[in-house]
């Protein structure tokens, strides 16, 4: 199950981005007998990226439930259990196959509170892998938060680091919505500083609410998931060039935290937004939209500049999958165009 790295100076300790989204639902499925996981290779395989490792030795399988290759299958089960109070998490071993229950996703789950009069609810937990990994071609390889975004009735999150991770996840569970928790395969590994606060079994982040990672006051980086890395060695590139950038790391999509953006506007007037997903329709298109249409628009000395992944089905090649998705370099040159 939880394995920490290694302690560090006092009050920390450092641990990965899998670890911290196996010990978030491990303390939840303890904490209320409601909630149980449910995916292909969840349990005795213990998790396709290992993200579920000791789960099933555990909590056993009624807790920990193992699925055939059937998507629509085991998530219309899991949106059936949770009208009637149980609070699944429902694990895809990639959003890319999420595709195959979507209607269930959308029209089922999004939809049951409102189309039964406050009747019924549906809390419940749709994670897994999102995004672009390694050479996984086009048919693995899609950011869908701009989709998921879109639907009322659903929450949407994705988080960056293990902070992020840890207390998005127990809201996401303890929310009496249904929730769609993206995170990134590439992110699994990264290893983070934890405080201790954040390992507490009642840690949470409130949903809605973005972060500021890092403060400047001449350009404005609004981004989100795997992003936000670059982002962040983007403006420490910047830095030692003079301009300094202030990096918000939405960590939810869907309610998105409007306040935190205008706020950073107002004071660096310009803003570059950074996704991986395509730019038509985007997070970032949005977000341009909520400045053109609340008074930060007059706070602007420049036009929004996006960075976008490339509007193509993704290569399978790992040269031109490299070229597909932003970088640090990329953000560094959409920073100085904003700044012209």
């Amino acid at each position: 199950m939880l394995r920490i790295v290694h302690k560090l100076r006092s009050g920390f300790a450092k641990m990965t981005v899998r670890e911290a989204i196996n010990s978030a639902m491990a303390q939840e499925i303890e904490r209320d007998s409601n909630v149980f996981l449910i995916g292909e290779e969840v349990g005795q395989y213990q998790g396709a990226y290992k993200v579920s490792k000791g789960l099933y030795d555990r909590f056993g399988k009624s807790r920990i439930w193992d699925t055939p290759i059937t998507e629509a299958g085991f998530t219309g089960l899991s949106v059936g259990a949770a009208m009637y109070g149980l609070k699944p998490i429902v694990e895809f071993m990639t959003f890319n196959f999420a595709m195959q229950a979507i209607d269930h996703v959308i029209n089922s789950a999004a939809k049951l509170h409102y189309m039964s009069a406050g009747g019924l609810r549906t809390s419940i937990v749709f994670r897994g892998i999102n995004g672009a990994a390694a050479s996984v071609a086009a048919q693995h390889s899609q950011c869908f938060a701009a989709w998921y975004s879109q639907v009322p009735g659903l929450i949407v999150l994705s988080p960056y680091d293990c902070d992020d991770a840890r207390g998005l996840l127990k809201a996401a569970v303890r929310d009496p919505n249904p929730v769609v928790f993206l995170e990134n395969e590439i992110m699994y590994n990264e290893a983070f500083e934890v405080p201790d606060n954040v390992m507490d079994k009642d840690y949470v982040i409130p949903i809605g609410k973005a972060k500021i990672m890092r403060e400047g006051k001449d350009v404005t980086i609004v981004t989100f998931s795997k992003m936000v890395k670059f982002s962040l060695l983007a403006a420490a590139e910047l830095e030692r060039e003079g301009i300094s950038c202030e990096v918000i790391n939405l960590r939810t999509l869907k309610p998105l935290d409007r306040t935190t953006i205008i706020e950073s506007i107002k004071k660096t007037h310009r803003v570059v937004t950074v996704e991986e997903g395509w730019g038509q329709c985007g997070i970032g298109a949005e977000i341009c939209s909520v400045i053109n249409e609340t008074n930060a628009f007059f706070h602007l000395d420049a036009p929004i500049v996006r960075v976008t992944g490339a509007d193509i089905p993704t290569p399978y090649a790992f040269n031109l999958e490299e070229l597909s998705f932003p970088k640090a370099h990329n953000i560094v040159e959409a920073v100085k165009l904003v700044l012209k």
